[in-house]
């Protein structure tokens, strides 16, 4: 059998699938932000036409989907697989987006990590020899979070310093065995790390631990140094937690000067109240489709490590005082040889 396992967790792909297309749909906040001019579609109406929060979630998903599939060349009959999630209960967003389609579906929860849960998966798959095509797709919505973590927006509840804002937005990619594009060449999937936050209005500090041990475990697995990356970037830590990841390699003697995370690239700091930065699954799916994939396809990096993170939390476990277990799943990717 071929040997692709590294190590205990990351494997390098024989045949790294192409992303043949991408795109990225935002809400009004976002496209107030710094992506705001890459941004496949951007809507000045958060309810994206539709009667409630959840179903234009739905909608965001499809608009990806469609211009994703446009982009590649491709329609969704001749997709092998599709893998999608988002953060309401049951996946809702994800299963009502896919239904009609009649395409194999996998409906994926990893919290904030799911675009790169996604990506992973559809990865594994295609170089498996499991199909020739696939799509990963994820999204959030603001006012359908807080509904459903925290209070109703008629509520008015006070934000803490440390909480973040999540992200109205959907990101899709579709990836192929064959074709021109940038390549996904290792996966990294993390392991559950809980250090014992409870606090959920500071998921970065929850987060910020699982993203430390799987950057860690995908260097030393790989034999690779931070500097053969061009950029290190997080999912959603925010301003906090990517401070705490910087502050654990600092201790190993590691500087790690290239890390970014998408929680502090989709919004303005200084000019958008969102306290400690972006979150929620269409953060990261917003950055990598409208930021990361085309930076490598134009040739303005060559080698991301894109790393998904996600706190692991539900209304009912913070009700129950439960800590908050937390999430990071590493992906490598290279840019068009």
């Amino acid at each position: 059998m071929e040997q692709k396992r590294l190590g205990r967790q990351t494997v390098a792909l024989a045949r790294p699938p192409v992303l043949t297309g991408w795109a990225g749909v935002a809400g009004k906040k976002e496209g107030e932000g710094p992506l705001a001019a890459q941004f496949h579609y951007v809507s000045q109406d958060d309810s994206f036409g539709e009667k409630s929060w959840e179903k234009a979630e739905s909608a965001m998903q499809r608009m990806a989907l469609s211009a994703a599939l446009d982009q590649a060349g491709r329609t969704a009959s001749e997709l092998d697989y599709a893998l999608a999630g988002d953060l309401l209960n049951q996946c809702i967003s994800s299963s009502f987006a896919l239904r009609g389609q009649e395409v194999p579906f996998y409906g994926l929860y990893g919290a904030c990590s799911t675009m790169a849960e996604s990506l992973s998966l559809a990865a594994l798959l295609l170089d498996g020899g499991f199909g020739a095509r696939a799509a990963a797709v994820t999204s959030s919505h603001f006012c359908s979070a807080e509904r459903q973590y925290r209070t109703p927006l008629e509520y008015g509840s006070q934000r803490t310093p440390t909480a973040q804002w999540t992200v109205t937005g959907a990101g899709a990619v579709v990836l192929e065995t064959e074709g021109a594009g940038p390549r996904v060449t290792h996966v990294t999937t993390g392991k559950i790390v809980d250090k014992g936050v409870k606090d959920p209005a500071n998921m970065g500090a929850a987060m910020a631990p699982a993203a430390y041990d799987t950057i860690r475990a995908h260097l030393a697995e790989t034999g690779r140094k931070p500097s053969f990356y061009d950029l290190i970037v997080t999912g959603d830590l925010g301003e906090l937690g990517r401070e705490i990841v910087l502050d654990f390699f600092h201790r190993d003697g590691v500087e790690l000067k290239n890390l970014s995370d998408c929680g502090l690239l989709v919004y303005d700091l200084e000019r958008q109240d969102v306290h400690c930065g972006g979150s929620g699954c269409g953060c990261s799916a917003v950055a990598l489709t409208s930021l990361f994939l085309p930076g490598l396809k134009q040739g303005r990096w060559k080698h991301i490590l894109f790393c998904g993170t996600g706190a692991l939390l539900s209304p009912t476990s913070t009700q129950q005082g439960e800590s908050i277990p937390g999430i990071c799943h590493a992906v490598a990717l290279e840019g068009p040889a």
